[in-house]
């Protein structure tokens, strides 16, 4: 059996730490901020709550996606030794990353004609992104091929469950997810909409909270119905933040309560710089993984 890689970009929001403990090597996205560019990389370009505090005080960030160049560079090393790519990117519903992935791929098949490139589009963002990553890094472990895990990772992606919820309209407003009316009417009424990646990708709202306390209960709700195994789930279970931390915790003990069998077993992340832009400081994140997302 030939040697392969399972590589992913910094929008899987896994910790650097984490990756590193998978053995899953990650391109960079990038951002630019009050007339600087940045790449995504966990902090180490702009501390996330630098970025996070500039954004309150109004700065935008406008983010750019990993070129067909980053792609070759991230994976050349490995192919000149003769190991084959599994690559996992950002949704397509998102992003057009995938399509870079796959230009990328195309040009290396030229050069190294003996070797398997397999892109695979996750369909998810953020760490949900990055539970997609850990469970391909658990097949990978147990032995499958490059060509085994590819169709396993095309298998269960549409399992990957993803729900989010924020007090602040403003950001959504910005990207186009929200009206402007809506805006202005569901900031005084206390709206926290919920919103929820569909079977292409994309970020869709799903319900209209009245507060965070309602969307928590909301995101309970779909997990009683949509996780595997229901109540009993045990499975992977991952919340992200955008520097909320208190509510990330005041969502992950209603989580434990009704899912006993994740007590202990819930990881928290960080919104990276690339999620963060388009969703702002205050969103809370959950993924977990079950039945197939709804369209």
């Amino acid at each position: 059996m030939n040697e392969y890689i399972l590589s992913c970009e910094s929008t899987a929001d896994l910790s650097e730490e984490r990756l590193a403990e998978r053995s899953i090597p990650f391109a960079c996205f990038s951002f630019h901020m009050d007339g600087k560019d940045y790449k995504d990389d966990y902090g180490h370009s702009m501390a996330l709550e630098t970025f996070y505090r500039k954004m309150e005080e109004g700065s935008v960030s406008t983010t750019s996606q990993v070129s067909v160049g980053e792609y070759e560079e991230l994976w050349e090393p490995y192919l000149s030794q003769g190991k084959d790519i599994v690559h996992i990117t950002l949704s397509s519903g998102i992003s057009g990353t995938y399509n870079s992935a796959v230009l990328a791929a195309d040009g290396l098949r030229g050069k190294y004609p003996e070797r398997e490139i397999f892109v695979i589009d996750s369909l998810s963002a953020s760490a949900g992104f990055g539970l997609l990553m850990e469970m391909a890094a658990d097949k990978r472990d147990a032995g499958a091929s490059a060509k085994e895990l590819a169709d396993y990772v095309l298998s269960i992606r549409d399992g990957i469950n993803a729900w989010f919820y924020t007090g602040d309209l403003t950001y959504l407003c910005r990207g186009g997810r929200v009206s402007k009316t809506a805006c202005v009417f569901g900031t005084a009424l206390k709206i926290c909409p919920l919103l929820r990646l569909n079977l292409e990708g994309k970020l869709v709202p799903y319900a209209k909270c009245r507060g965070k306390k309602k969307a928590r209960e909301a995101v309970v709700e779909r997990m009683l119905a949509m996780a595997e195994n229901g109540r009993d789930y045990d499975g992977y279970c991952y919340i992200s933040h955008s520097l909320c931390e208190d509510e990330a915790n005041a969502a992950r003990e209603l989580i434990e309560e009704n899912f006993p069998k994740l007590k202990g077993k819930i990881r928290f992340f960080y919104i990276g710089t690339v999620i963060g832009s388009h969703t702002g400081p205050g969103l809370v994140a959950t993924f977990f993984y079950g039945k197939n997302k709804e369209e």
